[in-house]
């Protein structure tokens, strides 16, 4: 959220008025102690909005020269709402607003709350209600002191404009980030408390306050990082947000509609926007400092503000929009046509209906890098060398070998004769097994209840996008790959005049150049250290906890509190009941106790040879008099009974039919139950397991679908 306030250097009075405001309020709500969500406007505090003197100016030198002015309300509602149709929104549905008390975030406010109410102002209603299905979320760091009485202010401020608010902490338990780390660490914990928030209170889209100034920064700030035209494209409108753990109702989430309806405003027009509707705001003194990137591009930008440039620069971007639309189009279609996800969790690529030596480098490229970031879960982009070596492999044809790249393996797949492709996850000690305990209730009444919502506004907005999506031949930029050529060809185009070239290439090269030295002194840290080795970690998991593994599997196990019916049969039955009630039972042959943890780690050799060994154990005899002196020791209560020779013997062999059909790349992904002392359990993705009352599941339910999370349909 914003860190503090910048004063408008009119004078002393001023400044001390524009504290005393501030001050007075953060006092006044540490009596406040009614509930924002239930209360009323009318029974608040509020700060007075009509004194000059204790709103915070615009201190751009171009606005104020505007500040007269009058200011076209109408354009703004026509614009916001466009916006909202286009996303397939209504104002029936529940929104929740990132809200940091800067002009942008108060901003969004005043039209968000304008178009819920078709035009009517809840601060102005004489109804007592706040606008509904409307929550501000204000995010206090906690990195300074003062920040806690800020995020106070900027409640009130919220609540007063009949908005309902929440402030949401944060917990920095590895302790405060570091000052080059501290404005990614800041925006993370942000999303995180966003999606909590959105999850507690059954809200499907959140929208933030980035601008079209926002947007230009980036746009600098990644032509110093030389990125393709797709990186150049910038933030989307609309795009998906998907929560940092699996679901548990049996379906793919949806996550949460992540819109920016702001990207086509100016910052100028935020300042009029709150001074139209007669809003304080507070200004981030942070963003002044030259230490942040984004905070030298933007004031570079200042000093080449003309009208020309602004507009030529803006073109450039939407430029790289279009294409970026198509290229998500396409890869779309490549994806349904040509890829398997299988429920071991690993890619199958057909080649011969993929066509990759037709398809253009920019398509293919991000369809690649879609299928290894989604058989990963790691998500860092896939570019330099690695994309052209992924390139030159997917060109091959037939496939002939193997190829490790962005955390994935990939290989032919077995039969296939080189015309199919496996992406399998790649286990290496380079990067540690890891497995996050999770909680049930935490996301299952949010998933239920916000699902079908969201995948209709989803539906509605690619629907409505689809139709304004260019065909290739009015693509002028789809062929350039580097930031250089994106830059020449807009030139040639008449895109970007001389002049504004001239200008953006001086803005790229300095901060390269800032760029390229502070990765040649990280390099040579990083070159003068020992890197520890590191080993593959396993993480416990205790009867009835839930656990998830590598962003990929959801795993829970338990031990049966009886023998599942048929259990002691040649063909029987696995059995999956949690809460069967019976006389607690534990074989004396078996591995598993009532009272241990499990660890779960990845598939190795030695666990199918192991299966191989079991599978060829002499049989134990099954006749009926077994089965009733079975019963018989059971209604005795004997808790010692060795039934688990024969049991595990079957489990082993149907296991190992089950393992040929899936290809050796892959087993190497799947979890593996395991005891303290490292003897193996279960393999629930082949459905081993070592006794008949050990109850295990492990289901393939990634972060991020395959397309999504990557991908923008606005």
């Amino acid at each position: 959220m914003a860190r503090g306030i910048v004063i408008s250097p009119h004078s002393k009075t001023t400044s001390h008025l524009i504290l005393t405001s501030i001050s007075r309020a953060s006092s006044s709500l540490t009596k406040f102690t009614t509930n924002p969500l239930t209360a009323s406007p009318n029974n608040l505090l509020r700060l007075s909005l009509s004194n000059p003197s204790n709103r915070v100016l615009c201190c751009n030198c171009s606005t104020a020269q505007h500040c007269n002015d009058p200011i076209d309300m109408s354009r703004y509602r026509e614009a916001f709402s466009k916006r909202m149709a286009m996303a397939g929104l209504k104002p029936h549905h529940r929104i929740a607003l990132g809200v940091s008390g800067g002009p942008d975030s108060m901003a969004l406010c005043v039209l968000t709350a304008d178009w819920k109410t078709g035009g009517f102002s809840a601060a102005t209603k004489e109804s007592s209600d706040f606008v509904e299905g409307l929550l501000a979320i204000v995010v206090d760091h906690g990195l300074r002191a003062e920040s806690k009485d800020e995020a106070n202010t900027v409640c009130h401020r919220v609540l007063n404009m009949g908005i309902r608010c929440e402030i949401a902490g944060c917990d920095w338990s590895d302790g405060r980030p570091k000052l080059g780390q501290l404005q990614e660490a800041a925006r993370n914990m942000r999303y995180q408390n966003f999606q909590s928030f959105c999850m507690q209170h059954q809200i499907g889209v959140l929208f933030v306050a980035h601008h079209a100034d926002d947007q230009a920064e980036l746009f600098i700030l990644r032509l110093s990082r030389n990125s393709g035209v797709l990186g150049l494209a910038g933030m989307a409108f609309t795009s998906q947000l998907f929560p940092t753990c699996a679901n548990f109702n049996g379906k793919s989430s949806n996550g949460i509609v992540l819109m920016r309806p702001l990207l086509e405003f100016s910052k100028e027009d935020m300042y009029k926007i709150c001074q139209y509707a007669n809003q304080e705001w507070v200004e981030d003194p942070t963003n002044q400092s030259p230490l942040f990137v984004r905070n030298r591009i933007r004031m570079s930008l200042k000093n080449l503000a003309s009208c020309k440039f602004k507009s030529e620069l803006q073109s450039v971007i939407s430029s790289c929009r279009k294409t970026r639309s198509y290229v998500d189009k396409v890869c779309c279609k490549l994806i349904s046509q040509a890829v398997s996800i299988m429920p071991q969790g690993y890619a199958v690529i057909d080649l011969e209906i993929l066509d990759p030596s037709n398809i253009k480098d920019v398509c293919l490229s991000k369809f690649v890098a879609l299928i290894l970031q989604f058989t990963s879960q790691r998500h860092r982009p896939v570019r330099g060398s690695a994309l052209k070596l992924l390139l030159d492999y997917i060109r091959t044809f037939p496939c002939k070998t193997s190829l490790t790249a962005a955390g994935c393996y990939l290989c032919a797949a077995p039969g296939s004769k080189g015309t199919k492709v496996l992406v399998c996850c790649c286990v290496d000690s380079s990067f540690p097994s890891r497995m996050e305990l999770l909680h049930t209730d935490t996301y299952e009444g949010h998933n239920r209840y916000i699902s079908s919502e969201v995948e209709q506004i989803i539906a509605d907005g690619k629907s409505l996008s689809d139709q304004m999506v260019s065909d290739a031949s009015d693509l002028q930029i789809l062929d350039e790959i580097s930031s250089e050529s994106v830059l020449i060809q807009a030139k040639r185009l008449k895109i970007i005049s001389e002049s504004t070239h001239r200008s953006i290439a001086s803005l790229q090269g300095g901060e390269t150049i800032r760029f390229r030295s502070k990765n040649e002194v990280s390099d040579c840290k990083l070159r003068n250290e020992v890197e520890p080795v590191t080993s593959s970690l396993s993480r416990t998991l205790l009867p009835g906890q839930i656990g998830y593994f590598m962003n990929r599997f959801l795993i829970r196990w338990k031990l049966n509190k009886k023998i599942p019916d048929g259990a002691y049969m040649d063909e029987g039955d696995f059995g999956r009941d949690f809460g069967a009630e019976s006389q607690p039972y534990c074989c004396r042959s078996c591995l598993v106790d009532h009272g241990i943890a499990v660890e779960v780690r990845h598939m190795i050799d030695a666990d199918w040879l192991y299966l191989a060994k079991l599978s060829e154990c002499g049989k134990v005899e099954n006749s009926q008099q077994q089965r009733i002196d079975f019963a018989t020791k059971l209604e005795q209560g004997t808790e010692t009974i060795d039934v688990c020779g024969n049991y595990t013997r079957k489990s082993a062999q149907r296991a190992l039919r089950t393992l040929k059909s899936i290809p050796v790349a892959a087993r190497r992904g799947l979890p593996v139950l395991v005891s303290r002392q490292g003897l193996l359990l279960s393999i629930p993705s082949v459905c081993f397991n070592h006794c008949p009352c050990l109850n295990v599941s492990a289901d393939f339910k990634p972060i991020v679908p395959l397309g999504g999370g990557h991908t923008s349909f606005i």
